[in-house]
């Protein structure tokens, strides 16, 4: 147990500013995350340095497909998160138990464990599996302790997290992917149990200016599928930057929404709307090699084919398409640098 950041205190009780819930709590109240608790009149983490869930995984598997691609990178996460989506996959770690067979960790045990780890697994860290924002106090810390020691720190998150402490955390922050749930308040608060996607927008647009950012749709059979709901989103994006990874993952039936899976054709149809404003637009939980491989937008070279999560040189020499020369970026990463592909 920790003292948390970013949160006031006044007559009427605590008030926690990490989050666009802005929770107001009371003397042994929890916020909605479920691990921001009021005790002795200030508000403590309860999952700080708890770990949950812990892995070696493909770069790819988060999904980045431009950052560092064919390394691989330590992932990591707690319990918590400022959301309660209806079709979570992850439900025992946002919101089950909150210290059941959790193990404690530091910033510098952590950084101890890459150190020892291969060269093609000592990329950095990824804090997911739950909401990395509700992590806040830990994710800090190991962020700009794994920075200084030349590592990099990823964030797959919601997105629901206030400016002020994504600004003071995204200096040590090098790739984020974020999940935007739908084009659609009525959706946020229907099945999200949030307020609206504008504070995922935002995170989306202030991260640009500073780390590389892919985005991810989860496309769900009638809720957020419509042609104009996608073309929203797809609008959006190619607003900010058409170069900007965005990834169409396909739903399935899980938790709470038992709707039935969302057809491969309706994934297909997304891909082909987005591909006419977007250069990157890859299908997730989908086996399709040719949409979630890496074309040039130039010359419509096969750049990096990808099977599953991993990931191969087709047309790159160097950064750059071998037939017209297009520059690929891969957040940072030149190709040539070990471990190749």
């Amino acid at each position: 147990m920790q003292e948390a950041h970013f949160y006031t205190v006044d007559e009427k009780g605590v008030l926690c500013q990490l989050c666009p819930h802005e929770c107001r709590l009371k003397e042994g109240q929890h916020g909605v995350c479920g691990v921001r608790k009021v005790e002795g009149g200030k508000l403590v983490s309860l999952n700080y340095g708890l770990c949950a869930a812990f892995a070696i995984d493909p770069i790819e598997k988060k999904p980045l497909y431009h950052f560092y691609p064919g390394w691989e990178i330590a992932s990591l996460g707690t319990v918590g998160c400022n959301l309660r989506c209806s079709f979570c996959q992850n439900w025992s770690l946002a919101h089950g138990e909150r210290t059941a067979g959790m193990e404690s960790i530091t910033p510098q045990e952590l950084r101890g464990i890459l150190d020892g780890r291969p060269l093609r697994q000592q990329l950095g860290a990824a804090y997911t599996y739950n909401e990395p924002a509700v992590w806040y106090e830990f994710v800090r810390e190991c962020a700009e302790e794994l920075a200084a020691g030349g590592y990099k720190n990823v964030l797959v998150t919601n997105g629901l997290i206030n400016p002020a402490p994504l600004a003071e955390l995204l200096p040590f922050v090098h790739a984020m992917n974020v999940d935007v749930k739908a084009f659609s308040d009525d959706f946020y608060r229907r099945y999200c149990g949030g307020k609206g996607y504008r504070d995922t927008l935002r995170t989306v647009e202030r991260a640009l200016q500073d780390c590389h950012v892919e985005v991810t749709y989860l496309i769900i059979t009638t809720l957020n599928d419509s042609p104009e709901e996608i073309g929203e989103f797809v609008d959006w994006a190619a607003s900010l930057d058409e170069k900007m990874p965005v990834h169409f993952s396909r739903y399935f039936p899980s938790h709470r929404l038992n709707l039935p899976p969302t057809p491969v054709e309706t994934m297909k149809r997304a891909w082909d709307q987005a591909r006419e404003k977007l250069s990157y637009v890859y299908l997730g939980n989908v086996m399709d090699s040719e949409r979630s491989s890496t074309y040039c937008p130039s010359c419509k070279n096969l750049l990096l084919s990808r099977h599953g999560f991993g990931t191969k040189n087709a047309g790159l020499s160097g950064n750059k398409c071998k037939k017209c020369g297009h520059p690929l970026a891969l957040g940072g990463y030149v190709y040539g640098e070990e471990p190749a592909f």
